[in-house]
């Protein structure tokens, strides 16, 4: 290669090494201690991070993970920001509406610059009559409209990956596999008797025609990770959403190893729709050093897939990164997250 050509290519592309330099934000993660570990890790690896809160059952209660978000927030806000949530408790009573406005007007007073809607609706919460609630229920047609006349977006983890729907030993994303063995209340295969994939995506996209001016952040890739081409008619469907990467990357790899120029393309041409996270979790009782190596060498990694074209592999199959070029990166990593939380980090 000549030395122009070499000068063009470093021009073009980011470097392995750019990593350590670049200022980047992991949009989608979940801080439940009070601990600096991951902070401490964000601004070594020079991150700004969101912290978001969902009701989970495997995490502290949401009033304790709010706690959490609102205190570490104010203490480093030049490195965390936070989404809140709500919850489903009290859904038959008459006041359920008003209450939870009540809760979303109190946790953007504390700074949250996102409200957060998890897969419990649509996979485990019924009223009292036994009727499982999805995400396109009229009851939350006021929820979202009080969101959007706060010019502040609403996230979702609405449904799971399409591979929840089949056997363990056909899933074939080794995280997936584990964390279905693991949670096996959310392994729909052995659920028949809750809604499909397709009905899940189906009461999403319905509850974003009737919203289609509210800015809607689809964690998990929208839960269309298997199909870039499929999530490509989603983001064009709704002009308005955008997605985050959160914990399924490699299913994204896996598409790159049987057509990495499709991949490519999809992320080039949906620069702007398309936000960096990992949805790492700090929990309780974790051991510092070895916590942070193992979020470290994630960011790593996925710099690695994103930004160069080293050959890597997954379950013992190669591909080559995707060697996006600086803008897209730029936006990617940065840009777009600054876009869509213009409130988070203020002092910035």
């Amino acid at each position: 290669m000549s030395t122009d050509q070499n000068k063009k290519t470093s021009n073009e592309f980011y470097s392995f090494e750019d990593f350590n330099n670049l200022d980047k934000i992991d949009m989608h993660l979940h801080i439940n201690t009070k601990e600096l570990f991951l902070i401490e890790q964000a601004k070594k690896d020079n991150f700004k991070l969101i912290t978001i809160n969902v009701d989970y059952p495997a995490f502290p209660p949401v009033e304790e993970q709010l706690d959490i978000a609102v205190n570490l927030s104010k203490a480093y806000p030049e490195t965390l920001a936070f989404v809140s949530t709500f919850l489903m408790n009290d859904w038959d009573d008459i006041g359920w509406e008003k209450s939870v406005l009540k809760t979303i007007d109190s946790t953007l007073a504390s700074g949250a610059v996102a409200v957060k809607v998890w897969k419990n609706i649509g996979m485990d919460f019924k009223d009292k009559s036994g009727k499982l609630i999805m995400i396109d229920d009229p009851k939350f047609d006021s929820i979202f409209s009080y969101i959007k006349k706060q010019n502040v977006p609403l996230m979702g983890h609405l449904g799971e990956p399409r591979d929840c729907w089949l056997p363990i030993d056909q899933i074939v994303v080794a995280y997936n596999r584990d964390y279905f063995i693991e949670h096996s209340e959310y392994h729909m295969y052995t659920h028949p008797e809750l809604p499909s994939y397709e009905d899940q995506i189906s009461a999403r996209d319905n509850m974003l025609e009737k919203n289609k001016d509210i800015v809607f952040v689809g964690a998990h890739f929208a839960s269309i990770e298997w199909s870039v081409d499929v999530l490509a008619k989603f983001l064009d469907r709704f002009p308005l959403a955008v997605v985050d990467t959160a914990a399924r990357m490699g299913d994204t790899q896996y598409q790159t190893i049987s057509d990495r120029d499709k991949v490519r393309n999809f992320f080039i041409k949906y620069q702007d729709r398309v936000m960096y996270a990992t949805d790492t979790f700090q929990e309780p009782n974790m051991k510092q050093e070895t916590f942070k190596q193992d979020v470290h060498e994630k960011w790593i990694s996925d710099w690695r897939f994103l930004a160069t074209d080293d050959l890597m592999s997954i379950s013992d199959k190669q591909f080559k990164g995707l060697q996006l070029p600086k803008t897209v990166i730029d936006k990617i990593y940065k840009l777009n997250a600054k876009i869509i939380f213009p409130g988070a980090w203020k002092n910035q």
